[in-house]
Formats: C-alpha cells, structure tokens, sequence
C-alpha cells in the first residue's frame, strides 16, 4: 500500500471552500438557501425537482412506471434541477427540501400541497397512494420494504464513498479507494445472493424495491457508474446482470432514466418532461443512446 499523506487533522476543524474536488462548489457545511427563487409551478398534480441521478431516476421511473399502468392521476412535470449551479440552494427548493438534495416532490394531487423529501420516501408515498407496486401485507411487504431501506443506506458507500474516491477525489488515495472498494463488492455480493434466489428483489414480483436499487447497482453492473465496470469485476456477479437486463428492458425504466438527464449523448436527455408526449419522435433513439 502507497504511504499515507502527512496531514495530521487541526484541533479545530475549518470551512476551506479551496478542497473538496469536482463537487467543492455545491457542498458546504451549512443548511439553509443561499437566494430567493421561487420554483416552477406545472399543470398536473405531481411536481418534481431533480435532475438525472440515480437518486432522481427513481422517481422519474416510479412516475413512468404507474403511468404505464393505468394511473392516470400519476401525470407530473419534471423541472431540472442544475445542482452544479447551486439551483437546490434556492429558497423554493430549500422550503420543499431542507436538506437542499435533489429530488424534491410537491404532491398537489389534493387541498393542500404535500412536499415529500428523500427519494425513498417519494417512492413509499406514491406506492401507497397508488396502491401499486409494494405488497399489501406480510411477508412480501416487510422484504420490500427492508430492501429499500437496504438501498437508502448503502448507496452512500457506493456513490459518496467508491464513486467519489475512485472516480472525483482530487488525489487517489489507495487506502480510501480500497476501503469502499471492498464494501461496494460486498453489497454486489449480497444483492446476488438474493438474486440468485428470486426472481426480483422483493420476491416474484416487481416492486418499489427495484426501482430503487436498480439506478444504482443495476447502472454499476451494466458499466454506466464512475467508468469502473472492469476495476470491480462487476461481470461475476452473474444473477446481479442477470436483473438488472430484466429492470433495463422495461419501457417505463428506459423512460424514466433518460428525465432530467445532462449527461452522455444529447439524444439520451430530456432535460424537462412536462407532457407524455415529451418523449417525442426520438424517443427510440434517446433511448437506445441511454441503454
């Protein structure tokens, strides 16, 4: 293992907006909004503020998902959210979000708007009121359930550990990139455990528990996160491939993972979605350029 650095942390830690890499510009040790704007207001009764992320693709797929069946009272607008600009810093955002994430949701389906925060909340809230998609009872709603409180809190070993270390640090540290390393396999080993013996996550069925991990570890086993498909061997994990072609393949994901999306080939964005019809004439090829 290469040396470690000689940097012996200060008695008193301080802000030093210098550090941090690719991500020094929007993250800072503080809450609250840093400008008044208000946000965007759409004609349907869901608003959605996010931008293409894993995080934002779960509910951009969740909307396309109900959509897809049936529930027409699942229309919603999705605003883009350029959190490299600072637009979650907003006073609009930081009212719906006060932890100033993307997404944000505004349920106006009723008398009173609803903000709904956390992207696993957003999934639960929409299950519920939808009735779709999370067991109703039992055995298969507590396994749906313990699956995606799992990906809400291991994809921050993934993304804010491995990803950043590996992929966005300003300096390759050996010891980080080895630490979070081992935990993202060990998470790949785990879902293909559970994959090896059921169809979906959940069980025998599609369900929120899915729609969750799949952004995630579905986008790392097919090679799409951090550019690290070879360096975890993400090929072994067999049964992982395996789902994540089958989540991969539906038309609803193909959808919903090309929404509020700013990177890769331009014909895998759609920057907004206001409408079903968003998805015009290149759709086929927004979304072959997604895949």
């Amino acid at each position: 293992m290469s040396s470690p650095t000689d940097y012996v942390p200060p008695k008193v830690w301080t802000w030093n907006k210098a550090n941090g890499g690719r991500f020094a510009s929007i993250n800072r040790p503080i809450a609250g909004p840093t400008h008044d704007k208000e946000l965007p207001v759409g004609r349907h009764p869901f608003q959605l503020y996010s931008l293409g992320t894993p995080n934002g693709q779960k509910v951009t797929i969740m909307f396309e998902e109900l959509l897809a069946a049936g529930h027409a009272g699942a229309e919603y607008d999705a605003w883009l959210i350029r959190i490299g600009e600072g637009e979650q810093f907003g006073s609009g955002f930081v009212a719906v979000n006060p932890n100033s994430k993307i997404p944000a949701l505004v349920d106006r389906s009723g008398p009173t708007p609803i903000r709904v925060f956390e992207s696993g909340a957003m999934l639960l809230h929409l299950a519920e009121k939808f009735g779709a998609l999370l067991p109703k009872e039992g055995a298969g709603r507590a396994e749906c359930l313990s699956w995606l409180f799992w990906q809400m809190g291991s994809a921050p070993y993934l993304g804010g550990g491995f990803g950043h270390f590996y992929a966005y640090a300003p300096a390759k540290i050996e010891y980080a990139i080895d630490r979070f390393a081992m935990e993202t396999k060990r998470q790949l080993d785990v879902l293909d455990r559970r994959l090896a013996e059921s169809q979906y996550l959940a069980g025998p069925d599609y369900t929120i528990a899915d729609i969750a991990v799949w952004p995630w570890y579905g986008g790392l086993a097919k090679g799409l996160l951090y550019g690290s498909g070879e360096f975890l061997s993400v090929q072994d994990y067999k049964n992982v491939q395996r789902w994540a072609d089958l989540i991969g393949a539906r038309p609803a994901v193909r959808r919903g993972r090309i929404v509020n999306r700013m990177q890769g080939d331009p014909k895998s964005q759609l920057r907004e979605r206001h409408d079903a019809s968003d998805f015009d004439l290149r759709t086929e090829d927004k979304l072959a350029a997604a895949s």
